[in-house]
């Protein structure tokens, strides 16, 4: 069973930082389209970031929605097969579980991506 699974949550005030992980034993992340989700309370699931593979269409290429741009930074580390959410600057709209997705193509959609973490929780206490 392919796994892939989040660390780093953890609860910080606004204006703090966290760093999310995401990593997988049997994906090798270069080759996929990576993704980070998130999903506050009562609330649908958002995409966050996306990072194309290496190969692929938009050639590693990292897109992030607007209400992050500027202050969340996604990075891939190939030779320890771990992808990274650097959130800084963070809010309370912020607050929610926070999510890795693999995929063959990438993009904003859920429905693109194949599997799934199981989520960590991100709080940022006002």
């Amino acid at each position: 069973q392919v796994q892939v699974a989040e660390s780093g949550g953890g609860l910080v005030q606004a204006g703090g930082s966290l760093r999310l992980s995401c990593q997988s034993s049997a994906l090798t992340f270069e080759y996929y389209a990576v993704g980070w989700f998130r999903q506050a309370v009562e609330k649908e699931r958002e995409g966050v970031s996306w990072m194309d593979s290496t190969g692929g269409t938009h050639n590693g290429t990292t897109y992030y929605a607007d209400s992050v741009k500027g202050r969340f930074t996604m990075s891939r580390d190939s030779p320890q097969n771990t992808v990274y959410l650097q959130m800084d600057n963070l809010q309370p709209e912020d607050t929610a579980i926070y999510s890795c997705a693999v995929g063959p193509w990438g993009g904003f959609n859920q429905d693109e991506y194949n599997y799934w973490g199981q989520g960590t929780q991100v709080t940022v206490s006002s």
